[in-house]
């Protein structure tokens, strides 16, 4: 198989076949991709070599005034270099750009800071793409940061090894307590599969069927598609305090949410304590041992 560039977009040509048309409205510029685990002048030779491709792609492109060209930020976890690779696309005034380079093994509270720091200077007027990110907390998160737009293949890849998403988190249908629910995955949930099948039903497929794997891919897709109006309805109304709160309820009932999310939320300026009250408690029972094992220690 091989590309042509056409008119009208890019052709894939294959043998025995009739070519297959794409014409995206939006394309993302090359950009060189590193490891955020990674460390050294390597990440910098990344940010940079980035830079130089956004300007010969935006030499490159033919179809400015219909189709969208985005430029990503790279720059590992070193804000120094995200701040000059966001700077340096913002110069370059393009119609959208991605946060790349993350979700690869670091860890959350870096993750989540990057996403704030380009956010923070990427215009507001524009699309703000986060790369790779396709958890439903993470998604939530870096909405509440002021990110736009995300892609993932997780919702069918979980799907593929036996997992549902629900509000609560993910549902294991491999798991033998599944063998005999009657329940839908999940009640809530007004998809063809939670209308049509029982748990127990797609616990006897999920490893002997490929149709367990489509039928929890439908729902995680409709899942995800469903989270996604919700969140921007809440925008729109602004409830979107009232819907993060509502998320977190659902997800963390104990009120033992991740600390980076909490930090995260306090930089968006999201106040989820009155929702979230019993982990008010749980953060004011660590301080109090932290303060008793310190007088235990200065005894």
């Amino acid at each position: 198989m091989f590309l042509n560039s056409v008119s009208s977009g890019w052709k894939a040509n294959a043998p025995n076949t009739r070519g297959i048309y794409s014409n995206p409205n939006i394309i993302m510029a090359l950009d060189d991709v590193v490891k955020t685990t990674i460390t050294g002048p390597r990440i910098e030779e990344a940010m940079y070599r980035t830079l130089r491709w956004i300007d010969r792609c935006i030499a490159a492109h033919k179809r400015p005034h219909d189709q969208n060209l985005f430029g990503i930020v790279q720059g590992g976890l070193d804000p120094v270099l995200r701040d000059i690779c966001v700077r340096g696309l913002v110069d370059r005034n393009l119609p959208g750009y991605a946060i790349g380079g993350l979700a690869g093994g670091e860890d959350k509270d870096s993750f989540w800071r990057v996403v704030a720091q380009c956010t923070a200077t990427l215009p507001e007027d524009k699309p703000r793409y986060v790369m790779g990110v396709g958890y439903p907390l993470d998604i939530v998160v870096c909405s509440a940061l002021g990110a736009d737009m995300y892609d993932c293949v997780y919702p069918t890849r979980t799907a593929r090894f036996g997992t549902a998403l629900v509000p609560e988190g993910v549902l294991k249908l491999k798991h033998r307590a599944m063998a005999e629910d009657t329940r839908p995955i999940d009640p809530t949930c007004a998809c063809m599969v939670c209308k049509n099948y029982t748990r127990a039903y797609i616990h006897s497929l999920v490893t002997k069927d490929a149709m367990g794997s489509q039928l929890l891919s439908f729902h995680n897709l409709y899942y995800m598609m469903q989270l996604s109006k919700n969140l921007h309805s809440s925008i729109v109304q602004g409830k979107f305090p009232e819907f993060v709160c509502n998320f977190l309820q659902k997800m963390f009932p104990k009120g033992d949410i991740p600390e980076w999310v909490c930090n995260a939320m306090e930089v968006a300026e999201i106040d989820i304590s009155s929702c979230c009250a019993p982990f008010r408690y749980i953060q004011a029972t660590k301080v109090q041992s932290n303060l008793n094992e310190d007088e235990i220690q200065a005894v």
